[in-house]
C-alpha cells in the first residue's frame, strides 16, 4: 500500500525533475518509478551500497539517497545523473518519501496495528476486520516475549531488538515504554518452550554487552491467531513479576513454568498471612536461623534425599538428620515426610511473596 504512495509522489514530481526518478525497497527491487516499465525490475550491481550509507552515493549513472530506520534503511530513492542536482534532487526526494512514509506508518501501520491488539486497545469485532485489511494470517501462531531493562539506557535497544528480527511481515518489535520492549514472533506449530528460551537469551545475549546493565525476559504462551495476543502478552508480564519475587536470578522467564508460584503471585496478602499462622502455630518461621534455611533449601534441591543433602552440606548424615529432627520439633512438620516437605515449600514461597511487599488487598 504504502508503494502505491510513492508512486504517486513519483508521478507528480517527474515533470519538476524531467529526469527518470523511482524507488528501490531493501531486496533491490524498484518499487515505484516514473517509467512504469521499470517497475519491478531488480537490481543487483552495487545497490547494497546505496543502504550502507545516510549519504548520496552514486551507481551506474544513478544517484541514490536511503529512507526509512536510520539503523536499517528499508527504501532508497534514485535519481538520473551523477551530477550535484540530481544529488540535491535525491535528497529532497528522500525526506518527503520518509516524512510521507511515517505519516502513513502511524495511521495504517501493521506495527500499530500490532501494539494496539496487544494492549487490548482495539475493540474484538475490529480486530478480524482489521487484520484482514492488514493481510494477516490469522491462522498463524505466535507468542509474546517481553524484555525489561533494569533502567533506561542512552542508545536505541528499540532499534537493536528491531534488528535481531528483520521479516518485518511476520514479526514485531514494539516500544512499551522506557524500560520495556515487546517482541511479537511468529512461530512454527511445533516449537517447545525451550527453544522460546533459547531465542529469548539470544535476545539477551546480544544486549547485555551494548547496554551496560541487566536485561531479563518474560515469556508468554502461544496463541493462535491475533486477539489472544494481548493474552500472551498480559502472560509475558505476570512472568516477569513473579520471577522479581521468586526467580530474582533467571534472566528468562516463561510463564508456563511458573508453577505454583504464580498461584501464590495471585493471592491475596490476607489470605497468605492466615495460610502461615496455620502452617507456624508451634513457632514463627523466623525462629528458624539462617543455617537451618540453608539446610532446607539444600534438602529441597536434593529431592529430600537425606544421604545426598548431607554429602552436598559436607556433613556427617546424622548431623543433617539432628537438623530435620530439630525444624519438626519448632514447626511441627517433618521434612522427611512428602506431604509436610509440601505444605514447608509452600509456606517458603509465601513468606518470600509477603517479604516482597505485594499490594494489600
Amino acid at each position: 500500500m504504502s508503494n502505491r504512495i510513492f508512486q504517486s509522489v513519483i508521478h507528480q514530481m517527474k515533470d519538476v525533475i524531467g529526469r527518470t526518478i523511482g524507488v528501490v525497497d531493501e531486496t533491490g527491487t524498484i518499487v515505484s518509478c516514473s517509467e512504469l516499465g521499470r517497475i519491478g525490475e531488480v537490481l543487483s550491481a552495487g545497490i547494497a551500497d546505496a543502504f550502507a550509507v545516510n549519504a548520496a552515493v552514486t551507481i551506474n549513472g544513478y544517484t541514490y539517497r536511503s529512507f526509512g530506520s536510520p539503523l536499517q534503511p528499508e527504501f532508497t530513492v534514485f535519481v538520473e545523473g551523477t551530477d550535484a542536482n540530481a544529488e540535491k534532487f535525491a535528497s529532497v526526494l528522500s525526506v518527503s518519501l520518509s516524512s510521507i512514509k511515517q505519516f502513513y506508518d502511524e495511521k495504517y501501520d501493521r506495527g500499530n496495528f500490532i501494539k494496539n491488539v496487544m494492549l487490548d486497545n482495539i475493540l474484538p469485532g475490529d480486530i478480524y476486520l482489521k487484520g484482514r485489511e492488514l493481510h494477516f494470517n490469522n491462522d498463524a501462531v505466535r507468542v509474546v516475549f517481553l524484555i525489561r531493562l533494569a533502567e533506561p539506557c542512552e542508545i536505541s535497544v528499540f532499534e537493536m531488538i528491531q534488528s535481531l528480527f528483520p521479516e518485518k511481515n511476520k514479526d514485531f518489535v514494539v516500544n512499551i515504554n522506557e524500560t520495556d520492549i515487546a517482541v511479537i514472533k511468529e512461530i512454527g506449530a511445533n516449537i517447545e518452550v525451550k527453544d522460546l528460551e533459547k531465542l529469548a537469551r539470544s535476545i539477551i545475549s546480544a544486549l547485555d554487552p551494548e547496554i551496560g546493565s541487566r536485561a531479563i525476559a518474560g515469556i508468554g504462551t502461544q496463541v493462535k491467531g491475533i486477539k489472544d495476543l494481548a493474552k500472551s502478552f498480559k502472560e509475558a508480564q505476570v512472568a516477569l513479576e513473579v520471577g522479581k519475587v521468586f526467580d530474582t536470578e533467571k534472566v528468562i522467564v516463561t510463564y508456563e513454568n511458573l508453577g505454583i508460584a504464580r498461584l501464590i503471585y495471585q493471592l491475596p496478602s490476607t489470605l497468605c498471612e492466615m495460610f502461615l499462622k496455620e502452617v507456624f502455630k508451634r513457632g514463627s518461621i523466623e525462629s528458624l536461623d539462617h543455617e537451618t534455611l540453608f539446610t532446607i533449601q539444600k534438602f529441597f534441591e536434593n529431592n529430600l534425599n537425606v544421604s545426598e543433602t548431607s554429602r552436598k552440606l559436607f556433613v556427617h548424615r546424622n548431623t543433617l538428620v539432628y537438623r530435620l529432627e530439630k525444624i519438626r520439633k519448632l514447626t511441627g512438620l517433618d521434612l522427611r515426610e512428602f506431604d509436610d516437605a509440601i505444605v514447608f515449600k509452600v509456606a517458603l514461597m509465601v513468606k518470600k511473596y509477603l517479604d516482597s511487599s505485594p499490594i494489600k488487598y
